[in-house]
C-alpha cells in the first residue's frame, strides 16, 4: 500500500517486478534532449524516481544517491521527475551540476511503462517515489516503491543490490 501523509495513494496501470525486463524509454534532460533509460546499457542503472525536484525530500534523495554512487564506474544514476526541464535546470547548478536529473513530463512514457504514475492525491498524474535498479543486461534486480511518498527510500538496500 502506498500513502501520502497517511492517505491511500493509487498507481495507474500495471507495475513491473524484479526479474522483468526494464523497458527502454526516453526522458528529457534539462536541455530538452532525449536520455535513454532502461534496457540493456552495459552498466547498472539506478533509476531514482521522484515526484518533483523542487521538493525537499526529492532533493535529499537525489543528492544522497549521487554521493553514494558517483564513484562507481559501472553505475549510471538517473533521477527522473515529473517536472519540466526548466525546473531541473534551476536545480542542476553549483555542486548539483553533475547530477543527471531528467523529466518525464512529455508524454509520461517512463511512468506509464514502469507503472509509477499516481492516480489520486495532490500529486495526481505525477511520478511516485521509487527506485529501480537495472542490471547491465536490462533486467530489474531491485525495486522499491516507497510506501509513504513523504519518506526517503532505503538507500542501503539499493547499495546491497549493486554488490
Amino acid at each position: 500500500m502506498i500513502t501520502l501523509e497517511g492517505n491511500r495513494a493509487y498507481l495507474k496501470g500495471a507495475r513491473l517486478s524484479v526479474g522483468d525486463y526494464a523497458p527502454r524509454v526516453y526522458v528529457l534532460n534539462q536541455n530538452f534532449e532525449g536520455v535513454s533509460v532502461g534496457g540493456s546499457s552495459g552498466k547498472y542503472q539506478v533509476l531514482s524516481v521522484i515526484p518533483s525536484i523542487d521538493g525537499g525530500i526529492c532533493q535529499t534523495q537525489t543528492k544522497t544517491f549521487y554521493k553514494q554512487l558517483s564513484a562507481m564506474n559501472n553505475v549510471d544514476l538517473i533521477a527522473i521527475c515529473s517536472d519540466t526541464p526548466f525546473a531541473i535546470k534551476r536545480f542542476c547548478t553549483g555542486s548539483e551540476a553533475d547530477i543527471l536529473v531528467t523529466s518525464d513530463f512529455r508524454g509520461k512514457k517512463f511512468g506509464e511503462a514502469y507503472g509509477l504514475i499516481l492516480e489520486n492525491t495532490i500529486f495526481q498524474d505525477m511520478l511516485t517515489r521509487a527506485v529501480v535498479v537495472v542490471e547491465p543486461n536490462g533486467k530489474i534486480i531491485y525495486q522499491e516503491i516507497v510506501s509513504e511518498i513523504a519518506n526517503e527510500p532505503n538507500y542501503d538496500l539499493v547499495l546491497k543490490a549493486l554488490k
